[in-house]
């Protein structure tokens, strides 16, 4: 019989990791299609808070929707021509600055080796080349850029989603014996990522405007742009906010010299330190936080399915999962497992 107990458990082992090694490649394979739906998604989970608050105060929900859709497309359509018009003045200038910084890394071999370091330029260009981050910057870019040309397919998947979301509690009601316990764990859950999608997204629009200003007063070209990379990437706790300065700082170097790059890493490190430590923990709470094991796991993992958009994405997906298991008690563990730190013990 025990040996009949681990047999069944070794099969149950291997049907599970033989399908989520299908569902993976699955992904992937549907990238073209899944990318924009996950973007439809957190679209719709931003957008569905007016809206609702629309119908509180007696707004007819047709135009409600009216409202916030037109609102959205403004924002969205606006975001893509200042986001293009600058990646398009980026990816011309690019290869000069790419040159720019070979030079400026042969110099600093040279001033080593004046020193008595015995550095090679070949070593150091061969693993560590500052222009690569640039030309990530510029993929990142094209990749979203390429994602959101596509605005009718997502607008429309965000219509669709709203207006199921209006009706699906009373498809509970009625397809459960038991609805009230489901729309409890709905409704806890709903609400909770509603906060935190809303929240995170308002302070990065706060710190990639604030960056977006700072960079246009010190000089740095295509300000915009780079304000834009750190709304992106402040999604992603930990190393968001380090990935997105790098840009800028070398942009900075190779324009305008170190003291320049030195002025620029500074008020990167203010606003990050401003935002992520003072600002952020008070609007969001202790709980919504991933180790940064998992973040780097979800980043890496993300990535590698969905590409680009994919790694932007890869903590409000995670996010999502762990909001989705604090919700339940009996997968409550899992989420603590998840979490920055252990929660304090009643």
């Amino acid at each position: 019989m025990a040996d009949g107990r681990s047999y069944s458990s070794i099969t149950q082992f291997l049907l599970a990791a033989a399908s989520f090694v299908v569902l993976i490649i699955g992904m992937q394979m549907a990238e073209s299609i899944l990318v924009p739906f996950l973007l439809s998604l957190f679209l719709a989970v931003i957008t569905a808070s007016p809206f609702f608050w629309l119908k509180r105060k007696g707004c007819p929900a047709p135009l409600a929707m009216l409202i916030v859709i037109v609102i959205m497309v403004g924002f969205v359509l606006g975001v893509v021509m200042l986001v293009s018009t600058s990646l398009a003045g980026f990816l011309q200038q690019l290869p000069q600055y790419q040159a720019h910084i070979t030079e400026l890394t042969r110099e600093l071999v040279l001033v080593l080796e004046n020193m008595g370091f015995d550095v090679s330029f070949q070593i150091v260009s061969e693993y560590f080349d500052p222009g690569v981050v640039m030309q990530l910057a510029a993929n990142t870019f094209t990749a979203l850029s390429s994602v959101l040309t596509n605005v009718f397919l997502i607008l429309v998947m965000v219509i669709i989603i709203l207006v199921e979301s209006m009706s699906f509690p009373d498809k509970l009601r009625v397809a459960l014996e038991d609805p009230q316990r489901y729309l409890e764990f709905f409704e806890k859950f709903n609400d909770t990522i509603e906060n935190y999608v809303l929240i995170k997204t308002t302070l990065n629009l706060v710190t990639g405007a604030a960056i977006a200003v700072l960079l246009s007063f010190i000089g740095v070209d295509f300000p915009f742009l780079w304000g834009f990379l750190a709304f992106l990437l402040n999604y992603i706790p930990n190393f968001g906010a380090l990935i997105a300065s790098i840009p800028a700082i070398l942009l900075g170097l190779v324009e305008l010299g170190w003291g320049t790059a030195l002025v620029t890493a500074l008020g990167y490190v203010l606003i990050n330190g401003l935002m992520g430590n003072l600002v952020e923990p008070r609007f969001m709470g202790r709980s919504m936080g991933l180790s940064v094991l998992v973040v780097f796991l979800s980043l890496v993992f993300w990535g590698w399915v969905l590409g680009p958009v994919g790694m932007l994405l890869s903590v409000p997906l995670t996010m999502t999962f762990k909001i989705a298991l604090e919700a339940s008690p009996q997968t409550r563990w899992l989420a603590i497992l998840l979490d920055t730190k252990a929660p304090v013990a009643d």
